[in-house]
């Protein structure tokens, strides 16, 4: 994988203040609302995410995507960086062993003066396992997906 291809951010102004956004993307059951992919199917009970080291696990079907054989699996998602009202960052680990893929997703949000939030979705996947990063068939995250991402939360925010 090219050096140039292991973060992939998407940007967008949402009109809605950084305050109700960081509550839609901080909520675990939001993800699976948020996502783009079609890959996440559920979530688990969990309370908002509200500190470094809160974790949720999400249930996972790579099927739809094509991209690797392993089907229906879960991840625990753990809060690695947390700013309220401006960045939540979680690394993705196998619920199975607890141990890092050794990537990272996360959201930046940046209050602009019309009331308005600038918002970056982004993963970095620079930390991915060699061994698991050569069976990748593309990068891990495509850009359609993040954009239909920000797009869903667009949709929400808008009520």
């Amino acid at each position: 994988m090219p050096a140039d291809t292991q973060r992939v951010a998407v940007t967008r102004d949402l009109a809605a203040p950084a305050a109700a956004i960081f509550d839609l993307i901080t909520d675990p059951q939001g993800h699976v609302r948020l996502d783009g992919s079609g890959m996440l199917v559920a979530t688990s009970e969990v309370a908002r995410l509200a500190a470094v080291g809160d974790t949720f696990v999400v249930d996972m079907d790579r099927e739809p995507l094509g991209d690797l054989p392993w089907g229906r699996y879960a991840v625990r998602n753990t809060v690695t960086r947390l700013v309220p009202g401006a960045l939540v960052e979680w690394d993705v680990a196998s619920v199975d062993h607890h141990k890092s893929l050794g990537h990272v997703y996360g959201y930046e949000l940046e209050p602009l003066a019309d009331g308005g939030t600038r918002v970056t979705s982004y993963c970095d996947w620079s930390g991915l396992n060699p061994k698991l990063r050569d069976k990748m068939t593309f990068p891990v995250v495509p850009i359609e997906m993040m954009e239909q991402t920000l797009d869903n939360l667009a949709a929400l925010v808008a009520g």
